[in-house]
């Protein structure tokens, strides 16, 4: 049996698997949310990097054909990714893709229009691909979140765009189209132990608890797009989420805690002790030599 492939650097630019916390929770919850759409489906996973997505949607799909402009990215995947009949990676431009119209049913492309100046052409691909019922899964970081509000300027970002310029792309090719938001978020959750869910109730408190909002009331940092022609998939939900069991990034902020709560500790036991010697200091301001530190000190 052949060693697995060494993992990607990660560079910022392309999501690997091996990355940890929030941003393994963004990335992997986009291709678990398309996987309902994708079962027994010809999908295509445009700009897909390290091809961990293409894998994970082919494990439903009829077959999966992941694109990456990076042939090092292409060569990874079909090393790493090898196996599974109904996948395959090919180098290609997402924005000149090199397929016959109406060739697949599903196209997801997730973190790619931003890294884009050629928005209008690689939107204008993706329908033309596309089955006349198919469906297009897209997402984009919100301009306003992501970038204004946080002061954060993503190097690898050509150009961002804000809500009503991501539905102004969208709208000429897709007559339908369903925007979901998307953002890490710290939630209580409550659910029946007997049953499948079938219904969920989410409020948002704000104000303390005075005021109570139905729904996830946030700014998204993210959208996720779901596109269609004509109509959308009947399956969609209202609501997706996502975690691990092992609860990954909860286990990050207890350990950040503790760490924080040891450090302050040490911090205040440093400052106590610089309190001592200073009133030492004070008390007796005649001259002293090094043999007087050294015997105070060590009665303290």
């Amino acid at each position: 049996m052949s060693s697995q492939p060494d993992a990607l650097p990660f560079t910022g630019e392309r999501f690997t698997p091996e990355c940890v916390r929030e941003i393994w929770y963004e990335h992997f919850h986009r291709y678990a949310f398309a996987r309902r759409l994708a079962a027994g489906k010809r999908v295509l996973d445009a700009a897909c990097g390290e091809g961990y997505g293409s894998a994970l949607l082919a494990e439903v799909a009829a077959e999966v054909t992941g694109v990456d402009i990076d042939a090092a990215s292409v060569a990874h995947a079909r090393a790493r990714y090898a196996g599974k009949p109904n996948l395959r990676y090919e180098r290609a431009d997402a924005a000149r893709l090199p397929f016959a119209d109406r060739t697949f049913d599903l196209v997801v492309s997730f973190e790619t229009l931003e890294h884009l100046a050629a928005q209008q052409e690689l939107l204008a691909g993706f329908a033309r691909v596309l089955a006349d019922d198919g469906v297009l899964v897209i997402s984009s970081p919100d301009k306003r979140t992501y970038s204004e509000l946080a002061g954060f300027r993503n190097e690898f970002h050509v150009r961002e765009l804000y809500r009503e310029e991501l539905l102004d792309l969208l709208r000429p090719h897709f007559g339908a189209v369903r925007l979901y938001g998307q953002k890490l978020l710290f939630q209580s959750a409550l659910w029946a132990l007997d049953r499948e869910p079938a219904s969920c109730e989410v409020r948002t408190a704000a104000a303390g608890g005075a005021q109570l909002a139905a729904g996830p009331d946030y700014a998204p940092l993210y959208f996720i797009a779901v596109c269609a022609r004509h109509a959308l998939p009947a399956a969609l939900p209202d609501l997706s989420l996502f975690g691990d069991r092992e609860e990954s990034v909860y286990a990050h902020y207890n350990h950040e805690i503790r760490k924080n709560m040891s450090a302050g500790a040490r911090i205040a036991q440093l400052e106590a002790e610089l309190e001592r010697l200073r009133r030492a200091t004070q008390a007796s301001p005649a001259r002293r030599d090094w043999r007087w530190w050294r015997r105070n000190r060590s009665t303290e």
